[in-house]
């Protein structure tokens, strides 16, 4: 054996400190293994620090991503984890991007913010060097740490105040080369999510803080993931946030005149439908939100919830609210919860779709302890605009083909790319001349991939009871070999050679040479999630064979092998 193998192959050798108990505080699958398999460790709450067989894993997948950024034209970079207010302050985030950024400021007194992305410091490197349309388009990516001060970090490494990232960047002429090349990065986001192993889906999305006019999701599928998506059979998939939402036409009826109703401390739609015996759905729901500093009054229908991230977007507000109650007063006349559009006046009104197909509804009467039924939108009120403002519900068509119910998936984002348009080059000036001579704004692209959350969502989605389950690219081994006893020269022969075959075809191959117990070693391999086993007892070797075991088989689901066809298994599965 080489002295490589020796230091750095063995399972004696390594620090792979496994656990047989979940920390108390890991509060979800992918945090307790990570901990017991002993890839992290806690250092703080929110900050981990990876050992060896993490960042096996982490690089793993950062040489995947590495080879697709290259093999679309990008450009490594590196970029400083502290940025100075003043690019910030030019567009607009300082003040927008909230408590979540560590600000901080040096011996001088000067402010600083740790890097949570990367946008106005890349445009300020493009601005100072891109000069002419013959230097577009180029592509800049770089992998680095970013900060984000997480008012409750949890999830382990999944939102954590410390992570690694992959953030790209593209500069184009115009909006159609920006397109071109949004594309050509979808397809490379995929191929990535393919390389990798797991289970993923493609959604349309916010952009949030952002900015710029469309973005794309890339979900790793999970039954606890922490966002809700939204799919069709039709091709037509959304984040929860953005997923559209059709208009409701309800059945035509006679019109009623409208009713003042007493309905003392019934305060929620619930209670006044139980007491008037009617379904929430007949409900005109009234919300007094703050919007840049102003007063909104938002209406949706009983049953529906608003959605903050669309009216947001409508209002093109910095943030949104909801009112307090001496706001709520000032604008209805009412405390919380007698609101309704009847009358209000001096207020900007905001409709969701469904309010309009709404007839002879129940509202808020702006009068404490009393509501009013048959208001009709038009005929007793108007809004200033009507639009999709709601989250969107079970049972709620698909917006593109307008024939099936939506299904509902859970999934972790892993992958974000955005059309930033000009979004940062109009505030930081970043212009490049033109065959004529004249000067335009550059168009950017936006690009990013959490390269710890793909290690974390990977096992949330691949576990079973005994641990981890790795697909093949990415796993800290490919191989692991289980000598039952490997004092015994036969034994030890043996594993070398299998050994010397698999890595010498470029395969990572882990011996787990500790003279343990084979049910301790079994349960390691298992949590630790190496795709595939190759144990050697002394009782096989007798008949000169091996046993093979897939990790994502059951554990009964055992070959017996000769060495030479359990090497030629293992390099047919790799395409070696």
């Amino acid at each position: 054996m080489s002295d490589i193998i020796e230091n750095f192959m063995f399972f004696s050798k390594l620090l792979i400190p496994t656990l047989r108990e979940s920390p108390s505080d890991a509060d979800i699958v992918s945090a307790k293994l990570m901990v017991r398999s002993g890839m992290i460790r806690k250092l703080a709450s929110g900050l981990y620090e990876f050992l060896p067989l993490g960042l096996k894993v982490l690089r793993k997948v950062e040489n995947i991503i590495r080879c697709e950024m290259n093999a679309v034209g990008g450009q490594e970079i590196a970029l400083p984890l502290i940025f100075p207010k003043d690019l910030w302050i030019e567009t607009g985030r300082w003040s927008i991007y909230g408590r979540e950024l560590f600000r901080l400021k040096d011996r001088k007194n000067a402010e600083f913010c740790l890097a949570p992305t990367s946008e106005e410091a890349i445009m300020d490197l493009i601005r100072k060097d891109v000069k002419s349309y013959k230097q577009l388009p180029i592509m800049l990516y770089q992998f680095g740490t970013k900060f984000r001060d997480e008012i409750r970090p949890r999830f382990g490494i999944m939102r954590s105040r410390e992570f690694l990232m992959k953030d790209a960047y593209s500069f184009h002429t115009d909006e159609a080369d920006m397109e071109k090349y949004y594309q050509i990065m979808f397809e490379a986001y995929t191929n990535i999510c393919v390389k990798c192993g797991f289970k993923f889906c493609i959604v349309e999305s916010s952009s949030g803080q952002m900015g710029g006019s469309l973005s794309h999701e890339f979900m790793i599928l999970a039954d606890n993931g922490e966002t809700e998506i939204v799919s069709c059979e039709c091709g037509y998939s959304a984040t929860g946030e953005k997923a559209e939402c059709l208009q409701i036409e309800n059945c035509k009826q006679e019109l009623h005149a409208v009713e003042e109703i007493f309905t003392p401390s019934l305060a929620t739609v619930k209670d006044v439908a139980k007491f008037l015996n009617l379904s929430p759905e007949k409900f005109v729901k009234t919300l007094i939100y703050i919007a840049n500093g102003n007063p909104v009054a938002v209406l949706t229908r009983g049953d529906h919830e608003i959605n903050e991230t669309k009216l947001q977007t409508l209002l093109s507000a910095n943030e949104i609210k909801l009112a307090d109650e001496q706001t709520v007063a000032s604008v209805t006349g009412a405390p919380i919860g007698f609101a309704g559009p009847l009358g209000l006046k001096n207020v900007y009104i905001v409709a969701d779709l469904s309010v309009t197909g709404v007839l002879n509804a129940v509202s808020g009467a702006n009068k404490k302890d009393y509501h009013v039924k048959n208001i009709n939108y038009k005929r007793d009120y108007d809004a200033d605009v009507v639009a999709d403002i709601r989250k969107v519900a079970y049972g709620d068509i698909c917006p593109r083909c307008r024939e099936r119910k939506l299904k509902f998936l859970k999934g972790i984002e892993v992958g974000h790319i955005f059309k930033l348009s000009t979004r940062y080059s109009k505030p930081m000036n970043a212009v490049y001349l033109d065959s004529s001579g004249k000067e335009n704004f550059i168009v950017m692209g936006c690009y990013g991939l959490g390269v710890t959350r793909i290690v974390a969502a990977t096992i949330e989605q691949s576990h079973d009871d005994n641990g981890i389950i790795w697909p093949d690219n990415i796993a800290p081994f490919e191989v692991i070999i289980v000598p039952l006893n490997y004092a015994d020269e036969k034994t030890k022969e043996v594993t070398e050679k299998v050994y010397k075959e698999l890595s010498s075809r470029g395969l990572d191959v882990l011996i787990d040479d500790r003279d343990e117990r084979p049910g301790i070693k079994f349960k390691d391999a298992d949590l630790i999630g190496v795709p595939y086993r190759i144990t050697i007892a002394e009782r096989n070797l007798a008949d000169g064979n091996v046993e093979f075991k897939a990790r994502k088989d059951s554990r009964d689901s055992v070959e017996l092998l000769k060495p030479e066809k359990a090497i030629s298994k293992i390099l047919k599965i790799f395409n070696i």
